[in-house]
């Protein structure tokens, strides 16, 4: 993850402990928060809902081999060599498997992994 989809993380986790917390008569009152930082975006992944609610969309999802020789530039690798390298050969160059996606108040930032 990089660090502009952390930051969206971060901006999310913040919005709901910020919930949960509340003014009455001057005095701050806080209610226990169900989730850590980890399980909140665990629970956004899994929950579509919950996801919903917050306003955190995070997609993650494995790359086809088309994919991965789309992008194979972009990570050094030698294309002189290979037209069509096998999937050893991605591997063996780091050409990354995973993209995320993560979308926040209609920001989205992709990233590959």
């Amino acid at each position: 993850m990089n660090k502009e989809q952390q930051e969206l993380l971060d901006k999310a986790y913040r919005k709901y402990g910020d919930s949960h917390q509340y003014f009455v008569n001057g005095w701050l009152h806080v209610i226990p928060m169900l989730h850590s930082n980890e399980t909140f975006i665990n629970e956004c992944k899994t929950d579509t809902e919950f996801s919903e609610k917050w306003g955190l969309k995070i997609e993650e999802r494995e790359l086809s081999l088309e994919e991965r020789h789309d992008i194979k530039e972009q990570y050094g690798f030698d294309c002189r060599k290979l037209a069509k390298p096998s999937i050893k050969q991605l591997d063996d160059a780091n050409i990354p498997t995973r993209l995320i996606t993560i979308t926040y108040n209609d920001k989205t930032i992709e990233s590959y992994e």
